[in-house]
């Protein structure tokens, strides 16, 4: 959006969870591919224990901090869509 701060404070606070929500939403999906190397590396090496391991970890830490990244992210979208009618009103 704008790069000026806002002295609007739910601006600043929309803006704050905004940035909270592409770093989760990076680390999430960052896990989430972590997850799929190891899978794929696991059938080359038959499961051995470091590549379960590893794709159990990638799993639970998307499945952890994915949901709520993306939850906040719709959040702040549809904060910003509802202001947008209201002030064209």
């Amino acid at each position: 959006m704008d790069s000026q701060p806002s002295s609007d404070p739910v601006l600043a606070r929309r803006e704050q969870i905004r940035n909270w929500t592409v770093l989760g939403k990076r680390i999430g999906y960052g896990l989430l591919l972590v997850s799929c190397f190891g899978f794929f590396y696991g059938l080359t090496v038959d499961f051995e224990s470091p590549s379960v391991l590893i794709v159990t970890v990638g799993l639970i830490g998307s499945c952890i901090v994915l949901p709520p990244a993306i939850v906040f992210a719709y959040g702040v979208r549809s904060a910003e869509k509802a202001e947008r009618q209201v002030v064209t009103k």
